[in-house]
């Protein structure tokens, strides 16, 4: 297989609706041939990181995987692994939709497609598990772009962009995209939203753990808890965390347990979080820099040496099992 970079020319973005699907591709779309083919692996990520709402973010070694190929038409899903019962196997899968929206994005549609996807990211745990399957789908047709001789395929700039139209935040597409920790900012223009990121290096003496619980959440309803405004003190509480949690990431891990207190979003969650923020509790008691991973329920560890195995067992006993993962890369693709 020839691997390629996700880097490439801009492109202009074609119709789209509100959540960056295809309503029709566009009569003057170019058809990729049938037979190309193109495999894509994408982190899993956390985001928040504490007190970086809605604008920190970290990928983490946990991967989803998907193949495609271009057949002469219709569309044949095969889903394993996590929530393969739950997913649609038609045209309305996210990842067909960022497939067909990244082609149009480039200007060109497929005949037909074959898809595998492998899910490994847990489904509604605080892992970015949509976001990952908008990157998939996206990075799924610069593979094919590239595949086709028609460029490298979609930039990490368009990546970020188009993935994160999906869910209205970077800051999960982000970190899969670019890998590593991210910062993330919206800009607006005419009520047309441009989502940016910068991807920071993450110091080589971290490492990460998290708790993933049984139960689900749910984005929505969690982020319905939060109130409108918010004290000044909180506000500058959270300001100067999050300066200070670039800082922690990048420069002196000594500083996450204070780079990891958040005032804006955890406390009002708490109530409906009860588990998850017991632990938060327990673990931060115990000198661990923990975290929400997003919107829960989740919970990230972020510290300079493996979490002992007592506070393992505490986890267990509380319905979550600790996994350590790697500070993961961004996407990969490959064709061939």
């Amino acid at each position: 297989m020839l691997s390629v970079s996700a880097d490439g020319p801009g492109r202009p973005v074609v119709g789209s609706d509100a959540d960056g699907d295809v309503s029709g591709s566009s009569p003057s779309a170019r058809l990729l041939p049938v037979g190309l083919s193109t495999r894509v692996r994408v982190p899993a990520s956390s985001a928040n990181l504490g007190p970086g709402f809605d604008c920190l973010g970290m990928a983490l070694g946990i991967y989803d995987e998907v193949i495609v190929e271009t057949v002469p038409a219709g569309v044949a899903l095969e889903v394993e692994g996590e929530g393969a019962e739950d997913v649609p196997r038609d045209d309305s899968h996210l990842v067909v939709r960022a497939l067909r929206r990244g082609l149009a994005h480039a200007g060109l549609r497929a005949p037909g497609l074959t898809l595998r996807c492998v899910n490994r990211i847990p489904h509604s745990r605080g892992l970015g598990s949509s976001a990952a399957a908008a990157v998939s789908g996206l990075a799924a047709a610069s593979g094919l772009i590239s595949a086709a001789g028609l460029g490298s395929g979609l930039s990490h700039d368009e990546l970020v962009q188009l993935s994160s139209e999906f869910e209205g935040h970077p800051d999960n597409a982000a970190a899969s995209v670019l890998g590593s920790a991210v910062v993330t900012w919206t800009e607006s223009a005419d009520g047309v939203a441009s989502y940016h990121a910068h991807r920071l290096t993450v110091h080589p003496d971290i490492c990460a753990t998290v708790f993933v619980p049984d139960t689900e959440s749910s984005t929505s309803f969690t982020r319905g808890l939060l109130p409108d405004a918010v004290p000044r003190a909180d506000a500058v509480f959270n300001l100067s965390r999050s300066a200070l949690a670039v800082v922690a990431l990048t420069a002196d891990p000594r500083a996450l347990m204070a780079a990891s207190q958040d005032r804006l979003h955890q406390p009002y969650r708490a109530t409906a979080m009860a588990p998850t923020s017991g632990l938060v509790t327990a673990l931060r008691a115990r000198g661990h820099a923990a975290t929400v991973s997003g919107a829960g329920p989740t919970v990230l560890v972020l510290g300079t040496s493996p979490v002992p195995a007592d506070v393992r067992q505490l986890a267990q006993g509380l319905g979550f099992d600790a996994r350590s993962v790697a500070v993961a890369g961004g996407v990969e693709i490959s064709v061939g």
